[in-house]
Protein backbone atom coordinates (compact mmCIF):
# COMPACT_ATOMS: atom_id res chain seq x y z
CA UNK A 1 0.00 0.00 0.00
CA UNK A 2 2.93 2.35 0.71
CA UNK A 3 4.89 2.06 -2.14
CA UNK A 4 1.48 2.48 -4.35
CA UNK A 5 1.10 5.61 -2.30
CA UNK A 6 4.41 6.56 -3.09
CA UNK A 7 4.43 5.52 -6.76
CA UNK A 8 1.42 7.83 -6.73
CA UNK A 9 3.12 10.75 -5.38
CA UNK A 10 6.00 10.43 -7.90
CA UNK A 11 3.44 10.69 -10.72
CA UNK A 12 2.04 13.33 -9.52
CA UNK A 13 4.94 15.39 -8.80
CA UNK A 14 6.27 14.90 -12.46
CA UNK A 15 2.78 15.86 -13.77
CA UNK A 16 3.13 19.58 -11.27
CA UNK A 17 6.92 19.90 -12.15
CA UNK A 18 5.64 19.79 -16.06
CA UNK A 19 2.66 21.93 -15.63
CA UNK A 20 4.44 24.63 -13.60
CA UNK A 21 7.40 24.49 -16.18
CA UNK A 22 5.09 25.24 -18.95
CA UNK A 23 2.37 27.51 -17.56
CA UNK A 24 5.67 29.59 -15.72
CA UNK A 25 7.40 29.74 -19.07
CA UNK A 26 4.19 31.33 -20.50
CA UNK A 27 3.12 33.18 -18.16
CA UNK A 28 7.08 35.03 -18.55
CA UNK A 29 6.16 35.21 -21.85
CA UNK A 30 2.72 37.24 -21.92
CA UNK A 31 3.78 39.77 -18.73
CA UNK A 32 6.98 40.64 -20.87
CA UNK A 33 5.13 41.36 -23.96
CA UNK A 34 1.80 43.26 -22.35
CA UNK A 35 4.44 44.28 -20.26
CA UNK A 36 6.61 46.00 -23.09
CA UNK A 37 3.86 46.31 -25.74
CA UNK A 38 6.39 44.31 -28.39
CA UNK A 39 4.71 41.53 -30.88
CA UNK A 40 1.19 41.95 -28.34
CA UNK A 41 -1.55 40.16 -29.53
CA UNK A 42 -5.59 40.83 -29.10
CA UNK A 43 -5.43 36.87 -27.33
CA UNK A 44 -2.85 37.64 -25.25
CA UNK A 45 -4.50 39.20 -22.10
CA UNK A 46 -6.94 35.83 -22.64
CA UNK A 47 -4.43 33.59 -22.29
CA UNK A 48 -2.18 35.30 -19.38
CA UNK A 49 -5.90 34.78 -17.06
CA UNK A 50 -5.54 30.96 -18.58
CA UNK A 51 -1.90 30.69 -17.61
CA UNK A 52 -2.82 32.01 -14.63
CA UNK A 53 -5.97 29.75 -13.80
CA UNK A 54 -3.85 26.75 -14.48
CA UNK A 55 -1.16 27.19 -11.93
CA UNK A 56 -3.69 28.12 -9.17
CA UNK A 57 -5.19 24.70 -10.25
CA UNK A 58 -1.93 23.11 -10.20
CA UNK A 59 -0.77 24.67 -6.90
CA UNK A 60 -4.17 24.47 -5.34
CA UNK A 61 -4.97 20.97 -5.96
CA UNK A 62 -1.63 19.20 -6.71
CA UNK A 63 0.52 20.42 -3.58
CA UNK A 64 -2.21 19.03 -0.87
CA UNK A 65 -2.68 15.66 -2.67
CA UNK A 66 0.97 15.34 -3.44
CA UNK A 67 1.77 15.88 0.19
CA UNK A 68 -1.23 13.36 0.92
CA UNK A 69 0.65 11.17 -1.26
CA UNK A 70 3.91 10.62 0.49
CA UNK A 71 1.85 9.72 3.66
CA UNK A 72 1.55 12.82 5.10
CA UNK A 73 -1.55 13.20 8.15
CA UNK A 74 -3.08 16.48 9.73
CA UNK A 75 -0.58 19.15 7.61
CA UNK A 76 -3.94 21.16 6.83
CA UNK A 77 -6.54 22.46 9.79
CA UNK A 78 -10.17 23.17 8.39
CA UNK A 79 -8.94 26.65 7.28
CA UNK A 80 -6.70 25.61 5.54
CA UNK A 81 -8.61 22.85 3.61
CA UNK A 82 -11.64 25.44 2.58
CA UNK A 83 -8.61 27.87 1.40
CA UNK A 84 -7.53 24.81 -1.01
CA UNK A 85 -10.09 23.55 -2.30
CA UNK A 86 -12.12 27.40 -2.55
CA UNK A 87 -9.02 28.66 -5.00
CA UNK A 88 -9.12 25.25 -6.48
CA UNK A 89 -13.30 25.73 -7.53
CA UNK A 90 -12.17 29.61 -8.27
CA UNK A 91 -9.19 28.58 -10.64
CA UNK A 92 -11.33 25.70 -11.98
CA UNK A 93 -13.96 28.15 -13.29
CA UNK A 94 -11.68 30.55 -14.95
CA UNK A 95 -9.74 28.24 -16.87
CA UNK A 96 -13.15 27.39 -17.46
CA UNK A 97 -14.62 30.45 -18.67
CA UNK A 98 -11.49 31.76 -20.58
CA UNK A 99 -11.00 28.69 -22.89
CA UNK A 100 -14.94 29.93 -23.51
CA UNK A 101 -14.05 33.55 -24.16
CA UNK A 102 -10.87 32.46 -26.24
CA UNK A 103 -12.80 30.65 -28.79
CA UNK A 104 -16.32 33.32 -28.59
CA UNK A 105 -13.18 36.05 -29.39
CA UNK A 106 -11.85 34.08 -31.89
CA UNK A 107 -14.86 33.22 -34.13
CA UNK A 108 -15.68 37.03 -33.79
CA UNK A 109 -12.43 38.03 -34.60
CA UNK A 110 -12.57 35.71 -37.54
CA UNK A 111 -15.55 37.33 -39.22
CA UNK A 112 -14.56 40.90 -37.94
CA UNK A 113 -11.09 40.66 -39.90
CA UNK A 114 -13.45 39.97 -43.30
CA UNK A 115 -16.44 42.06 -42.89
CA UNK A 116 -15.51 45.10 -40.50
CA UNK A 117 -13.79 48.23 -40.31
CA UNK A 118 -10.32 48.41 -38.05
CA UNK A 119 -12.12 50.71 -35.69
CA UNK A 120 -14.64 47.64 -35.21
CA UNK A 121 -11.69 45.11 -34.44
CA UNK A 122 -9.79 47.75 -31.96
CA UNK A 123 -12.98 47.84 -30.06
CA UNK A 124 -14.07 44.22 -30.05
CA UNK A 125 -9.92 43.91 -28.71
CA UNK A 126 -10.59 46.28 -25.34
CA UNK A 127 -13.54 44.00 -24.23
CA UNK A 128 -10.97 41.64 -23.35
CA UNK A 129 -10.04 43.40 -20.06
CA UNK A 130 -13.84 43.69 -19.03
CA UNK A 131 -14.36 40.15 -19.45
CA UNK A 132 -11.32 38.80 -17.98
CA UNK A 133 -12.10 40.57 -14.52
CA UNK A 134 -15.85 39.43 -14.93
CA UNK A 135 -14.41 36.07 -15.21
CA UNK A 136 -12.16 36.30 -12.17
CA UNK A 137 -15.54 38.33 -9.88
CA UNK A 138 -17.99 35.67 -10.91
CA UNK A 139 -15.97 32.63 -9.76
CA UNK A 140 -14.61 34.37 -6.83
CA UNK A 141 -18.48 35.13 -5.64
CA UNK A 142 -20.29 31.64 -6.86
CA UNK A 143 -17.67 29.97 -5.41
CA UNK A 144 -18.00 31.06 -1.65
CA UNK A 145 -20.37 27.71 -1.28
CA UNK A 146 -17.43 25.35 -2.05
CA UNK A 147 -16.08 25.74 1.90
CA UNK A 148 -19.20 25.64 3.45
CA UNK A 149 -19.30 21.58 2.15
CA UNK A 150 -15.71 21.16 2.71
CA UNK A 151 -14.55 19.84 6.25
CA UNK A 152 -10.55 18.97 7.65
CA UNK A 153 -9.19 15.48 7.95
CA UNK A 154 -10.34 15.38 11.72
CA UNK A 155 -13.66 14.82 10.27
CA UNK A 156 -12.85 11.74 7.86
CA UNK A 157 -14.45 9.46 9.81
CA UNK A 158 -18.00 11.48 9.72
CA UNK A 159 -20.77 9.67 8.59
CA UNK A 160 -21.91 12.11 6.23
CA UNK A 161 -18.42 12.10 4.56
CA UNK A 162 -18.54 10.19 0.79
CA UNK A 163 -15.23 10.69 -0.22
CA UNK A 164 -12.03 11.21 1.66
CA UNK A 165 -8.93 12.86 -0.29
CA UNK A 166 -6.97 12.21 2.55
CA UNK A 167 -6.36 16.02 3.84
CA UNK A 168 -9.87 17.47 3.30
CA UNK A 169 -13.12 15.91 2.78
CA UNK A 170 -16.77 17.23 1.48
CA UNK A 171 -19.63 17.33 3.57
CA UNK A 172 -23.11 16.54 2.45
CA UNK A 173 -24.87 19.24 2.95
CA UNK A 174 -28.53 19.54 2.97
CA UNK A 175 -30.71 18.99 -0.20
CA UNK A 176 -32.19 22.79 -0.46
CA UNK A 177 -27.99 23.69 -0.68
CA UNK A 178 -26.80 20.71 -2.31
CA UNK A 179 -29.70 21.82 -5.23
CA UNK A 180 -28.94 25.28 -5.06
CA UNK A 181 -24.71 24.58 -5.83
CA UNK A 182 -25.62 22.26 -8.34
CA UNK A 183 -27.93 24.49 -10.38
CA UNK A 184 -25.80 27.20 -10.38
CA UNK A 185 -22.01 25.72 -11.44
CA UNK A 186 -24.03 23.12 -13.65
CA UNK A 187 -25.26 26.46 -15.18
CA UNK A 188 -22.04 27.82 -15.86
CA UNK A 189 -20.62 25.25 -17.00
CA UNK A 190 -22.80 24.25 -19.76
CA UNK A 191 -23.12 27.52 -20.81
CA UNK A 192 -19.35 27.68 -21.43
CA UNK A 193 -19.21 24.76 -22.96
CA UNK A 194 -22.00 25.54 -25.15
CA UNK A 195 -20.26 28.95 -26.05
CA UNK A 196 -17.22 26.50 -26.84
CA UNK A 197 -19.52 23.87 -28.90
CA UNK A 198 -20.78 27.00 -30.98
CA UNK A 199 -17.52 29.09 -31.56
CA UNK A 200 -15.61 25.84 -32.44
CA UNK A 201 -18.11 24.78 -35.07
CA UNK A 202 -18.52 28.52 -36.45
CA UNK A 203 -14.90 28.62 -37.17
CA UNK A 204 -14.97 25.61 -38.60
CA UNK A 205 -17.66 26.88 -41.06
CA UNK A 206 -16.92 29.88 -41.42
CA UNK A 207 -12.95 29.14 -42.67
CA UNK A 208 -14.65 26.50 -44.66
CA UNK A 209 -16.66 28.80 -46.43
CA UNK A 210 -14.09 31.73 -46.31
CA UNK A 211 -11.70 29.36 -47.92
CA UNK A 212 -13.69 28.13 -50.78
CA UNK A 213 -14.29 32.03 -51.68
CA UNK A 214 -10.70 33.16 -52.07
CA UNK A 215 -9.64 30.06 -53.34
CA UNK A 216 -7.86 31.21 -56.11
CA UNK A 217 -5.81 33.55 -54.07
CA UNK A 218 -4.18 30.92 -52.58
CA UNK A 219 -3.60 28.74 -55.54
CA UNK A 220 -1.31 31.23 -56.71
CA UNK A 221 0.61 31.32 -53.53
CA UNK A 222 3.55 29.18 -53.70
CA UNK A 223 4.04 29.52 -49.71
CA UNK A 224 3.10 26.22 -47.68
CA UNK A 225 2.38 28.18 -44.76
CA UNK A 226 -1.59 28.15 -44.11
CA UNK A 227 -3.27 31.67 -43.57
CA UNK A 228 -3.22 33.71 -40.15
CA UNK A 229 -6.69 32.83 -39.77
CA UNK A 230 -6.93 28.84 -40.14
CA UNK A 231 -3.23 29.12 -37.77
CA UNK A 232 -5.34 31.01 -35.12
CA UNK A 233 -8.20 29.04 -35.23
CA UNK A 234 -6.03 25.32 -35.07
CA UNK A 235 -4.33 26.30 -31.97
CA UNK A 236 -7.44 27.39 -30.66
CA UNK A 237 -9.23 24.53 -31.68
CA UNK A 238 -6.70 21.98 -30.59
CA UNK A 239 -7.23 24.01 -26.66
CA UNK A 240 -10.85 23.58 -26.71
CA UNK A 241 -10.52 19.93 -27.92
CA UNK A 242 -8.30 19.41 -24.86
CA UNK A 243 -10.88 21.12 -22.80
CA UNK A 244 -13.61 19.36 -23.51
CA UNK A 245 -11.92 15.53 -23.72
CA UNK A 246 -10.26 16.32 -19.76
CA UNK A 247 -12.99 18.12 -18.31
CA UNK A 248 -15.71 15.35 -20.10
CA UNK A 249 -13.36 12.35 -18.59
CA UNK A 250 -13.27 14.55 -14.71
CA UNK A 251 -17.17 14.65 -14.98
CA UNK A 252 -18.05 11.19 -15.60
CA UNK A 253 -15.44 10.12 -13.06
CA UNK A 254 -16.59 12.32 -10.54
CA UNK A 255 -20.47 11.75 -11.41
CA UNK A 256 -19.09 8.19 -10.77
CA UNK A 257 -17.64 8.67 -7.39
CA UNK A 258 -20.37 10.24 -6.26
CA UNK A 259 -22.83 7.24 -7.02
CA UNK A 260 -20.84 4.81 -4.76
CA UNK A 261 -20.91 5.14 -1.11
CA UNK A 262 -17.34 4.96 -0.47
CA UNK A 263 -15.16 5.43 -3.73
CA UNK A 264 -11.47 3.41 -3.62
CA UNK A 265 -8.50 5.70 -3.23
CA UNK A 266 -7.88 4.78 -7.14
CA UNK A 267 -10.73 6.28 -7.77
CA UNK A 268 -9.80 9.53 -5.64
CA UNK A 269 -6.12 9.35 -7.19
CA UNK A 270 -7.71 9.14 -11.21
CA UNK A 271 -10.02 12.21 -10.59
CA UNK A 272 -7.08 14.19 -9.14
CA UNK A 273 -4.84 12.78 -12.22
CA UNK A 274 -7.46 14.01 -14.36
CA UNK A 275 -8.34 17.66 -13.21
CA UNK A 276 -4.87 18.17 -13.32
CA UNK A 277 -4.18 17.22 -17.19
CA UNK A 278 -5.44 20.57 -18.31
CA UNK A 279 -3.68 22.80 -16.70
CA UNK A 280 -0.15 20.35 -16.95
CA UNK A 281 -0.39 19.84 -21.34
CA UNK A 282 -2.12 23.05 -22.38
CA UNK A 283 0.67 24.92 -21.79
CA UNK A 284 2.45 22.57 -24.26
CA UNK A 285 -0.06 23.27 -27.39
CA UNK A 286 0.08 27.53 -26.78
CA UNK A 287 4.31 26.65 -26.72
CA UNK A 288 4.70 24.65 -29.99
CA UNK A 289 2.27 27.19 -31.78
CA UNK A 290 3.54 30.67 -30.55
CA UNK A 291 5.98 32.01 -33.38
CA UNK A 292 7.69 33.82 -30.36
CA UNK A 293 9.17 30.44 -28.81
CA UNK A 294 9.23 28.49 -31.39
CA UNK A 295 11.33 30.68 -33.65
CA UNK A 296 12.07 28.39 -36.65
CA UNK A 297 9.76 25.73 -36.21
CA UNK A 298 6.94 28.38 -36.91
CA UNK A 299 6.61 27.21 -40.25
CA UNK A 300 5.21 23.61 -38.49
CA UNK A 301 3.19 24.63 -36.50
CA UNK A 302 -0.16 27.10 -35.63
CA UNK A 303 -0.56 30.02 -33.53
CA UNK A 304 -2.50 32.20 -31.73
CA UNK A 305 -2.88 34.95 -34.48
Amino acid sequence: MASVKWHIGITLVTQLGVGILGNFSLLCLYNFTLLTGHEVRPTDVILNQLVLANSLVLFSRGIPHITAAFGATYFLNEAGCKFFFYFHRVARGVCLTTTSLLSVFQAVRLRLNVSSSMELRRRSSKCIYLCCCLCWILHLLVSIFVPIKMAGPTHSKNLSVKINYGYCSPLNPDRFLKFIVTALFSTIDLACLAFMVWASGSMVIFLHRHRQQVQYIHSNSHSPRPSPEARATCTILILVSCFLSFYSLSSLLSVWMILFVIPGQWLVDASIFLSLCFSTFSPFVLIFSDTRVTGKLQNRFCFIG
